[in-house]
This record gives C-alpha cells, structure tokens and sequence, in this order.
C-alpha cells in the first residue's frame, strides 16, 4: 500500500525558509502527478504546487518566485522549498500523489489525488 510521509515543517519567522519532504513508500509508478497541498482548521484546501512526471510545474499566484517544486525520483522524494515565508503561509501543508497517471492529462490541485500524507505544521511568525 502507498504511504506518504512528510517532514519538514517548523516554525520560522518571517522571511526565513524550510524544506518540506514527502517520502512516498511502495509507490512505483513511473508517469505521475504530485503536488503540496494546505489547509487551517476552518478554511477551504488551498493548492500550493503541483509537478507532474514530465517536470511541468504549476504554482498558487500566492507562492510563485517564493516556493519550489521538486522531486527526486530515485529516492521517492518530492520536495516543497518554501523561501521567503510570510505569516500567512501559516498552515498544514500535505503532500499528495496520483496513482495509474498518463503523460497527456493536465497536472494541477484540481487534479483527483488518490494518495495523502498526514500533514507537516508551517507557522511563520512576523
């Protein structure tokens, strides 16, 4: 079964930077999409990034020249460099993954992601 793991979250104050990892165990699927995800309690689930197997990226407006997408394939790994946080990037970020992905649909948050982690805590204070 799929698992999704992440890590990297923290507290930092504002303009500093983290790294968020998402270790995918037993996911074997070549052609893919994946993405970061966030949400507070209360509020509606917002779509940070999404990459899909082919490397097209896609970014928030929220988060675009700040954060960056990545993801090494040889270890599982996708990654989330945040830069530049500000306190209203405070939130549970999650990582997400799709499974049977074919290289000709379009990569985005609206994209239906099969597998999810459990969530990394980002708080950015001013």
């Amino acid at each position: 079964q799929v698992r999704l793991v992440e890590s990297g979250g923290g507290s930092v104050q504002a303009g500093g930077s983290l790294r968020l990892s998402c270790a995918a165990s037993r996911y074997t699927y070549s052609s893919y999409c994946m993405g970061w995800f966030r949400q507070a309690p209360g509020k509606k689930r917002e779509g940070v990034a999404t990459i899909d197997s082919d490397g097209s990226t896609n970014y928030a407006d929220s988060v675009k020249g700040r954060f960056t997408i990545s993801v090494d394939n040889a270890k599982n790994i996708l990654y989330l460099q945040m830069n530049s946080l500000k306190p209203e990037d405070t939130d549970m970020y999650y990582c997400a993954a799709t499974g049977g992905w074919r290289s000709w649909y379009v990569c985005s948050p609206r994209t239906d992601f099969g597998y999810w982690g459990q969530g990394t805590q980002v708080t950015v204070s001013s």
